[in-house]
């Protein structure tokens, strides 16, 4: 049942006793639901990792910064450090004179003081001198050739000057436990004065493949066909920043299918297996899971299309995600549940995929009641989006992925969408320009 060149309806009856068709299919948003409940937040451990092979690990504990930043009060002009009552008066017309006691260099302590009536010159970032609670920028001040400054504009207490701690309080949380983090957190921990940090170890996510017709690499007259779906799973377990792990590939056989899945639920955090989901008689899977350990399979049979035959389940909390053979089905439902079980147990988010508005080009149908993803190429003509449904039917249906760059996800609630109509695509490739025609 692997490699269906479309999928059966749902109203597809097989003989046998197991292939009754899906009774009942479960809303997505429900089945994930079904599978959070059971699959408790367990505390996943932490490591420490050295600071720069930290980018987009997930932070094990929230961060406190051991120090204010900025560490003193700075300047925040090139100017002159001064007492802001000092100031008050003066204007272009009456410039108040003060007195130069010379500068403050960037990076040293400053050793002057400023008294009443002095005026000593800073640089941007430059440590303000004791005494001093403003700065005048340069272009209000002159220096005269005596030594003294005139000043032709006044200051408030504080204007100018980067206060200690402006920036980050001593003490405060700088990035919580759950962040994702990005380059700038790097950089901010880095100033810190952080060289490594503690993060939670990355998920393993366990993939096997089964069906008695894949293998790894077939001879083209043996009738077989080669494994897409564990390359393009173990694949996809990586984008996500976990660690995948390679059961390999099981015959339909019930004790080889057990074995494997045994092993997966013993040395990983979540398992994803595909083939052997539906309802034929050789799809064994669910009563694999079934046998494994409570409380087994939570759902099976989704209100999605493509991936109507995927079963959520789990085995002495480890959370099993059952997927369909067919490699574009497998593929879509690892995208509808598995970014976000993972989250779930690492207590994070991630961002969404980038959204945009296009016209479709040609009509889409849904599906009452199922959520539809219909892959579609976006191109840009004339400054405006369009979107072209990808056709889908024949044997070329992996292509169809391949050459998408985008879904159109049509609502449970959503018959479909008319020709011509603006409807929103997550893209997940960039979009193609169209050459004018010459």
């Amino acid at each position: 049942m692997a490699y269906l060149v479309s999928e059966p309806p749902a109203s597809h009856h097989h003989n046998d006793v197991t292939g009754k068709g899906f009774k009942h299919l479960t809303p997505t948003n429900e089945a994930l639901e079904a599978l959070m409940q059971e699959v408790p937040r367990r505390v996943i451990e932490v490591e420490t990792v050295p600071l720069l092979s930290a980018l987009g690990r997930i932070l094990g504990h929230d961060l406190m910064s051991p120090s204010d930043i900025p560490p003193f009060d700075r300047a925040a002009m090139d100017g002159f450090a001064v007492r802001a009552e000092d100031t008050y008066g003066a204007s272009a017309g009456s410039p108040i004179l003060l007195n130069s006691i010379g500068g403050v260099g960037i990076g040293v302590v400053p050793t002057v003081s400023v008294r009443k009536g002095d005026a000593a010159s800073v640089v941007t970032g430059g440590g303000m001198p004791q005494g001093a609670n403003a700065v005048v920028m340069v272009e209000y001040t002159k220096q005269t050739r005596n030594g003294s400054v005139e000043v032709s504009g006044e200051v408030h207490p504080g204007e100018n000057v980067s206060r200690i701690g402006e920036d980050v309080r001593k003490g405060t949380v700088v990035l919580k436990e759950g962040t994702r983090l990005l380059p700038q957190d790097i950089g901010m921990l880095s100033y810190l004065g952080f060289t490594e940090v503690s993060v939670k170890h990355r998920l393993k996510i366990a993939v096997l493949s089964t069906g008695n017709e894949i293998e790894e690499k077939p001879e083209s007259t043996s009738g077989k066909v080669p494994d897409v779906n564990r390359p393009t799973l173990l694949s996809a377990v990586r984008e996500l920043g976990c660690e995948p792990i390679d059961v390999g590939i099981a015959p339909d056989e019930f004790s080889e299918i057990q074995d494997k899945l045994r092993g997966a639920v013993a040395m990983s955090d979540i398992i994803l297996v595909t083939a052997g989901t539906s309802v034929g008689p050789g799809d064994m899977v669910p009563r694999v899971i079934d046998s494994l350990g409570k409380p087994g399979m939570l759902v099976h049979g989704v209100a999605m299309r493509p991936s109507m035959p995927t079963g959520l389940g789990v085995v002495n909390g480890k959370p099993i995600v059952s997927l369909p053979g067919y490699p574009v089905s497998a593929y879509i439902a690892f995208l509808e549940f598995v970014p976000s079980l993972v989250n779930h147990l690492l207590g994070t988010n991630s961002l969404p995929r980038p959204v945009v508005k296009a016209r479709l080009r040609r009509r889409v149908a849904g599906v009452l009641g199922s959520r539809t993803y219909v892959r579609v190429q976006v191109s840009e003509s004339g400054g405006n989006l369009f979107a072209d449904p990808v056709r889908t039917s024949g044997a070329g249906i992996l292509s169809s992925l391949v050459q998408a760059n985008g879904f159109l996800i049509v609502p449970e609630h959503v018959e479909g969408y008319e020709e011509g109509q603006t409807v929103e695509v997550e893209l997940f490739r960039p979009v193609e320009r169209e050459q004018a025609a010459k």
